[in-house]
């Protein structure tokens, strides 16, 4: 691993504080990494964009995945799994997710999170795309993410760990080992902190959750800007199957011009038995998939916007008449709610319903240990690409892979600190050269990186709409770059101007993946290359930042992933 030597421009740090492992975000993965952590004895500190509750994990409908009804095995787990991902899963990753999950979710019970019971008395199950059988537990009907949330939150303030809200992570700081020494960040607003600062750990969690905000309608809230992931690239790391973003198949269409975070329809009322249909009443997934409606949901995503093109439609519907107001109520009240204040009533009449931006399979590449290339620096849940989700992620195991591999990246930094023996080494950062810098980019730019991904990258591309998006997005870069090194000026340093910047740098990164993979796979729809090509592209497609701030990609020689050490 080789450090571009790039950083955000920014402030010096203007404090700092120490820690064993600072852990950067507050969903599932992070919460849970922290609470292994301080359970191992590790001192830690969690830093968080927002407030904890803030993150993807709130947002989560459907449920966590595992092999836990009778009857199932880890092993038909596994198999519907590496179906979803279309041949570019590491089986090892997806084998430990399967085997090691079922209890990963028995040890949040025990944290606290409380799921919904059958009549029996056991766990309720419920099935979504992909799966051959019912092993989906879920809280609240289809409150499952802000359920555990709950439960984490709480047990993170109730075991006193030291967080810091508000707080948005700009670069990571390293040894003159090039080995990870903290993090430097802005805390927005007053506090115990405030301005830009710098937490020095030898271990760096980043579990920063997607980057659904560079596009412009997305299932993610405003916080997911690709931070982690442009953090990792800024460090050196490797970042692989960015191509890979899954386009949710039945979100509440609000119209042609919505923008921003839209509101979900969890798969799982597709799993209780909802139809798609259009607006004859036509159920067009019926003979497309074996599965039909519950099919993987790139089958779906396409199948919806192919019929979409057929009648020259906006969107297409959902429906869930057949019901009735009691399940509605009990079994999904957020979505039920979330229609009607909308104007739309799913009692009464179906839910228009069409794609949008929902989960990165790709991200920072890690083995199955959360370990990237770079000495020290970890990374989990969304932000990561630990070959779990290959092509296509399947529904519900996001939060399963959030939990599992938090747990191994723990154990990783217990073991790496009892080989260097106690105490842990105190990191000593070296400063960052004032150059290389990454120029920030104007806060209105964020609009139009979000209207050229849509328009060029969406859920369906081509080489012409993926060249154009390459060639504005070069020219945003350009002129950056260029008001930076010939003017020595930059967009003023600020929150705004840190995310767009973020933003940007991802979807350099995801487009000039796609324009290389020239077939279609998973959630990766090509419409100039329609086929799947094994012979070619069963491989992944692995990107780094170059000193110069230009993309250095390329495929990988085989399907599996080269090691990270």
């Amino acid at each position: 691993m080789t450090s571009t030597g790039i950083r955000l421009h920014a402030p010096a740090p203007g404090w700092a504080i120490a820690a064993d492992v600072v852990v950067v975000g507050s969903g599932v993965a992070g919460l849970t990494a922290a609470l292994r952590c301080e359970a191992a004895g590790l001192t830690t500190v969690v830093v968080t964009k927002a407030r904890l509750d803030d993150g993807s994990t709130r947002w989560a409908q459907g449920g966590i995945a595992a092999a836990l009804g009778e009857g199932d095995t880890p092993e038909q787990h596994l198999d519907d799994t590496l179906a979803a991902g279309a041949g570019l899963c590491d089986e090892t990753a997806v084998r430990l997710l399967v085997t090691e999950g079922p209890g990963a979710v028995r040890r949040l019970i025990e944290t606290g999170a409380h799921f919904d019971e059958s009549s029996e008395g056991g766990l309720a199950l419920t099935r979504e795309g992909g799966h051959h059988r019912r092993r989906i537990v879920h809280a609240g009907g289809d409150a499952t993410g802000a359920e555990i949330s709950r439960a984490l939150v709480e047990a993170v303030r109730a075991r006193g760990l030291r967080t810091i809200e508000n707080a948005l992570v700009l670069d990571l700081l390293t040894d003159a080992e090039g080995r990870t020494a903290g993090v430097t960040l802005h805390v927005m607003g007053e506090g115990q902190h405030d301005g830009v600062g710098a937490v020095h750990a030898p271990a760096v969690v980043l579990a920063t959750g997607g980057m659904g905000q560079v596009f412009a309608a997305t299932t993610n809230p405003p916080v997911s800007t690709g931070d982690g992931v442009a953090l990792a690239l800024r460090a050196g790391a490797e970042v692989s199957d960015l191509e890979f973003v899954q386009f949710h198949p039945t979100v509440l269409f609000l119209g042609t011009d919505a923008e921003g975070q839209q509101p979900l329809v969890s798969e799982a009322v597709r799993g209780e038995g909802a139809h798609l249909v259009d607006a004859d009443g036509v159920r067009f997934m019926v003979g497309q998939h074996e599965l039909a409606e519950l099919a993987p949901r790139d089958i779906v995503a396409k199948a919806i916007m192919r019929r979409m093109q057929e009648r020259d439609a906006e969107h297409m519907f959902l429906d869930a008449r057949h019901f009735g107001a009691e399940m509605w109520e009990h079994r999904f009240p957020t979505i039920l709610a979330a229609c009607r204040a909308n104007g739309i009533d799913p009692v009464t009449e179906p839910i228009p319903i069409a794609p949008a931006a929902h989960y990165a399979s790709g991200g920072v590449r890690t083995d199955d240990h959360g370990r990237t290339t770079v000495p020290g620096l970890y990374a989990s849940g969304e932000c990561a690409c630990t070959g779990v989700h290959g092509a296509n992620r399947l529904a519900s195991n996001s939060l399963l892979e959030g939990l599992v591999y938090a747990e191994r990246i723990v154990a990783d930094i217990v073991a790496e600190r009892a080989a260097d023996g106690l105490p842990a080494r105190v990191p000593e950062p070296v400063p960052h050269p004032d150059r290389p810098a990454h120029p920030l980019l104007a806060p209105e730019s964020r609009f139009a990186i979000q209207r050229i991904m849509t328009q060029g990258a969406g859920v369906l591309r081509s080489a012409e709409s993926l060249g154009g998006a390459a060639e504005q997005l070069q020219r945003l870069h350009t002129d950056a770059r260029d008001a930076l090194d010939v003017h020595g000026k930059t967009a003023e340093p600020g929150v705004d101007t840190w995310e767009a910047t973020n933003l940007l740098c991802v979807a350099r990164v995801l487009v000039a993946a796609a324009q290389l993979r020239e077939e279609t796979r998973g959630c990766h729809w090509r419409e100039d290359h329609a086929e799947r090509d094994d012979a070619r592209w069963r491989r992944h497609i692995v990107v780094t930042l170059d000193p110069d701030r230009s993309l250095a990609v390329r495929p990988t020689d085989t399907a599996d992933f080269p090691p990270t050490r």
